[in-house]
Formats: structure tokens, sequence, C-alpha cells
């Protein structure tokens, strides 16, 4: 079976309008996992995998309050992790994931976080869309993490269409002016998550919705 090719992506002019309203709405975006360093903020990602923020932000505070370092979290052990992680879906493999990425992280880098794609990638339980979240928020680079919501809004909108989450990724380094590169993937998936839904898209209160081209808008 052939795949179809995307669309192409919306003009300059259009990027720059959307994003400027984007920006003008929500100056400052954020995460909405809850994180106190770049070592919390990588188990947090890793835990987010089929799993709500809000679900993962109930279990690891009281994890994080007693295991905020690879090496804390090497002395709870995968029970103890496991008691902390229950209420997520998953929870047996996190927990084994989340005791094998502090060990590598206390053997091999010390105990600190690697702000490399590639050796987080390295790490068990965490791939290329929780990479580039720790890139992003924990060390300010402008990486994008493409989710299903960020996927969705990328292709609906043509900000950044895409065949697979890769192709999207690409999309927005190509197409987004670099200065909204920063917090381009915060603004993408909150506009996904609570605007741009997957089943009835909230376009009458949607700030961009004059210059989206998808057809089956809703009132």
């Amino acid at each position: 079976m052939v795949q179809r090719r995307p669309s192409p992506p919306l003009p300059f002019a259009d990027q720059v309008a959307i994003f400027s309203r984007l920006a003008e709405a929500d100056p400052a975006p954020e995460t909405e996992l809850e994180f106190v360093n770049p070592f919390t903020l990588v188990v947090a990602v890793a835990l987010s995998a089929q799993a709500t923020d809000v679900g993962v932000n109930r279990a690891t505070r009281g994890l994080f309050a007693v295991a905020d370092t690879p090496q804390k979290m090497l002395e709870l052990g995968v029970e103890g992790v496991t008691e902390h992680i229950k209420t997520i879906g998953l929870f047996r493999q996190k927990a084994k994931n989340v005791i094998a990425l502090s060990r590598i992280l206390v053997e091999e880098y010390g105990g600190e976080v690697p702000d490399s794609r590639a050796a987080l990638t390295g790490l068990p339980g965490v791939g290329r869309k929780t990479a580039n979240v720790v890139l992003s928020c924990a060390f300010g680079h402008p990486a994008q993490a493409v989710d299903t919501h960020i996927f969705r809004v990328g292709n609906r909108t043509r900000i950044a269409p895409g065949r697979d989450v890769e192709e999207v990724e690409r999309a927005i380094e190509d197409n987004v002016p670099t200065r909204f590169q920063a917090h381009a993937h915060h603004w993408l998936i909150l506009h996904g998550r609570y605007i741009c839904q997957a089943r009835k898209p909230r376009c009458g209160v949607c700030p961009i919705a004059d210059l989206c081209p998808f057809e089956e808008k809703t009132a």
C-alpha cells in the first residue's frame, strides 16, 4: 500500500501569524508534568507513556519526595518504586526501567542526566519523544517532542504535516520560524489537548481557526 504524501506546510506568513497568536495567549508555556530536576523529569516523562500527566503527577509527588536523584532511586529499589507508581499503567515494567536507567546514570554519567539525545535514548524506557522533552524542558534546547496531539495538530493545521512522528518533528524544525522553536511543541501539545481535540475539535473557540485549512471544522 502506497502512503499518501502529506499536504504541503502552511506558508511562512501563516506560520508567523499562528505562533504569534499562540505566544500572545501563553507567552511561556511549560510541561504539565511536575519535576524538580532533570532526573525527575526523565522519570516523569518515561512514566507518562500510556498514562495521563495528572495520573503521573499524583504518583510521582510521593516518589520524588523520597527519591529525587538516581542514587536515591537505586536505594529505593524496584519494589519501592512499584509501590509509588502502581496506579500508572504498565507500572511493573516502568519500575524496572526507572531502576535500570538510574543505575546507568550513576555508573556511566556520575549521577547526572546527559544533555545528548543519543545518550538519553540509550536509557531504558527513554525513546526519542522522552529525550526531546528532557532536552527542551531541562536544557533549553529547541527539541520537538511529537506525541499524538502534536501529530494531529501538525497535520490538521498543516503547520507541520507528516506521515509519522519523525516527519512531523522535521516539519516543525524546518517550517516553524526560529523565534518560536523553543516553545513550539508546548504550544502545539496544549492546543491539541484542550482545543484541537481528536474526536470533536473546539473550532468555535480556536484562536487560529481562520488560518487553519482543516475542512471538517465544528461550530
